[in-house]
């Protein structure tokens, strides 16, 4: 199952972190934009060709650290095709690299709209003759479940399928969330909490050996007091916690994600570890050529920090 090689890892690394990869050009040195300037022209190709070589030398940085990485499908979307290339060839490279990797997709739909969804995510697309293609063939997608149970249905019963797994929104990190998910309902409960409730239905269908659910949750590590709140409520999901680093959030903020083995949740580190060679504590050390050398140096340190709180 998912979740048991998920802990596994962690246990194994002894680092309960993931690799955000989100990137922008900006964020790539000059040296690698220019050179695919040369080969294809002021192009999508030529920055989808940057932004892949940029992620394979991010994931090189931190195999055998961390124990996942998340690609945000928006920032390989809006490159059109070649971007998608590049989001399957990144999903491919971290797998052959030894990592999990998690989709952040954010699907929901309903019917044969949230199978395909599945489909091309977790499970196999059907060709002609009944040939199954893995399509992007990641480990775990995240999910928008505010359509109910009629729009992730067919997620859950290919995670059982396929050994996959699914994070499903809680409480998200960012500020306005508090504008629906902050809402009290009529039997006292703000929406998130309704939400909560419903994941720990959902996850007793697929809990494995280490006591965790491949079901997951995201819980915005920018909300330590509902954070803790939501651990309680949710004692066999597995949080998958955005917004450390440069969004704000710190160890001391996500401990209370954690059980007290140290398991139960991830914690992802995005444009803190892609361009670590910005922060203050890097910058004397290393340039933006260095920015995978510097990667690895913070992605060492956060798994110093968590360590500690932990």
């Amino acid at each position: 199952m998912f979740i048991d090689k998920l802990m596994l890892k962690v246990k194994e690394l002894q680092n309960p972190t993931i690799m955000g990869l989100d990137p922008k050009l900006e964020y790539i040195p000059e040296s690698i934009r220019h050179k695919n300037r040369e080969l294809y022209g002021n192009t999508l190709r030529a920055a989808s060709a940057g932004i892949l070589e940029f992620n394979k030398k991010l994931i090189d940085a931190v195999s055998g650290i961390v124990p996942a990485i998340k690609p945000q499908l928006a920032y390989y979307e809006m490159y059109g095709i070649e971007g998608l290339k590049t989001f399957i060839e990144t999903v491919r490279y971290g797998r052959e690299k030894g990592l999990l990797v998690v989709a952040d997709a954010k699907r929901n739909d309903i019917g044969s709209t949230s199978q395909a969804y599945s489909s091309a995510f977790l499970g196999e697309t059907v060709l002609e003759g009944q040939k199954r293609e893995p399509v992007f063939n990641a480990d775990a997608v995240t999910l928008n479940a505010y359509l109910g149970i009629d729009g992730i249905a067919p997620m859950l019963e290919d995670c059982k399928t396929y050994g996959k797994g699914v994070f499903i929104l809680v409480k998200t990190s960012n500020p306005s969330s508090v504008q629906l998910q902050d809402m009290v309902v009529k039997d006292g409960r703000k929406v998130y909490e309704v939400m909560a409730d419903l994941v720990a239905e959902w996850v007793r269908e697929l809990i494995g050996e280490c006591g965790y659910s491949s079901i997951g949750a995201v819980v915005g590590a920018t909300w330590p007091e509902q954070l803790k709140q939501l651990r309680t409520r949710m004692p066999h999901t597995c949080f998958l916690v955005p917004g450390y680093g440069t969004q704000g959030g710190g160890a001391e903020d996500v401990a209370a994600a954690f059980d007290t083995d140290g398991l139960g949740a991830v914690v992802n580190a995005s444009r803190s570890l892609m361009c670590a060679y910005k922060l203050e504590r890097w910058k004397e050390s290393f340039t933006s050529e260095d920015f995978d050398m510097a990667c690895r140096e913070e992605a060492i340190h956060m798994k110093n920090e968590l360590t500690r709180v932990l």
